[in-house]
């Protein structure tokens, strides 16, 4: 994940250091308004940073008042499922607060990783985490799925919270009889109620099928890169091969690497932005995939296998894919995508 953390005091400017290098495993920038051992970063308008931060989907600690990050933000503020995450801290390190997308862009868990590596208490609000009651939007998350209906979010959380068991159909579309959360194939589903998203989420009809229905990605993302390589430079390729073989980013559902490259952190922030899951598998596996593959043979003497991209995909894809975009490299990066039955 990229991070920007935000201060404006010597004792914030201190403790965001602390942050930063707790938070090894993230692209993390400082914003520093103040000096602290010696480091002094000149800091943009604040209103500039955020507003690129919420263009990127970049995470943002502000380690100040809660009205400060607060007014800072709201301007930009659009969508709680495509919002970046935003966190509050403040300057003594006691408290570590999210604020902004806590489920869908990964406050909660962003701010529990700093309360554990700094000792602060997070203060965790989101009712279904607080009751550890189901919560929709993070199931949706953890697995991948995009939402059809996003107005269904709220009344399965309602129901969670009473303690009132959720049900889940998976793939019966119609299910067989109404349920709270239905898994189907958005195109099939839509074909078959004869209506295109708009349409089917205002339906009475569907709406009595299922309170909130979610659909599995469609495509599989195989990647590889050079060590290094940075996420900016990434997603731009990533994004531009996409477009030019007519690929919806949003109909992604997962990427898949060698389990070597668990923690580029070009890759994972990729996974992070797209908001999928970052699947690895170890080299002996991708090496069984079947398939006529791109072969590199220095490929294969750096991480034992003779693609990663291609067969990383078709893996991720699962049983019967195609893959619809071969191996393309460019400057040290390599993509692939295979396309799910």
């Amino acid at each position: 994940m990229k991070i920007r953390i935000i201060t404006f005091t010597e004792k914030g400017a201190e403790l965001s250091i602390r942050v930063k290098e707790a938070l090894g495993g993230h692209e993390t920038e400082l914003c520093l308004r103040g000096k602290a051992q010696g480091v002094d970063v000149p800091a943009e308008p604040l209103d500039e940073i955020c507003r690129r931060a919420f263009e990127e989907e970049t995470a943002l600690v502000f380690i100040s008042a809660m009205g400060i990050a607060v007014r800072s933000v709201a301007p930009f503020v659009k969508d709680k499922l495509t919002d970046p995450p935003v966190i509050v801290m403040d300057e003594l390190g006691m408290h570590v607060i999210p604020v902004l997308s806590g489920h869908m862009g990964g406050a909660n868990s962003l701010a529990l990783e700093i309360a554990e590596a700094t000792g602060a208490d997070p203060g965790i609000t989101t009712a279904t985490d607080i009751n550890e009651a189901f919560s929709v939007d993070l199931f949706a998350k953890e697995n991948g799925l995009r939402m059809v209906n996003r107005d269904g979010i709220a009344k399965v959380s309602a129901s969670a919270l009473k303690g009132k068991p959720i049900t889940i159909s998976i793939k019966d579309y119609p299910p067989l009889e109404a349920v709270d959360v239905l898994i189907a194939d958005a195109l099939d589903a839509m074909d078959k109620a004869g209506a295109d998203e708009g349409a089917q989420a205002e339906s009475p009809a569907a709406e009595n099928l299922a309170t909130i229905r979610l659909c599995p990605g469609r495509y599989a993302v195989g990647m590889g890169c050079r060590k290094g390589k940075s996420s900016d430079e990434i997603r731009e390729f990533a994004e531009r091969v996409l477009a030019e073989n007519v690929v919806d980013a949003a109909e992604v559902g997962a990427i898949a690497t060698i389990d070597i490259k668990a923690e580029e952190p070009g890759i994972k922030a990729l996974a992070e932005y797209w908001k999928v899951p970052l699947i690895t598998y170890e080299a002996t596996l991708l090496e069984k995939v079947q398939g006529d593959f791109a072969s590199s043979e220095f490929v294969k003497k750096t991480v034992g296998v003779d693609s990663v991209a291609e067969r990383s995909a078709v893996l991720a894809a699962g049983s019967g894919s195609k893959l619809i975009v071969r191996k393309q490299a460019e400057n040290g990066m390599t993509i692939a995508v295979a396309e799910k039955r």
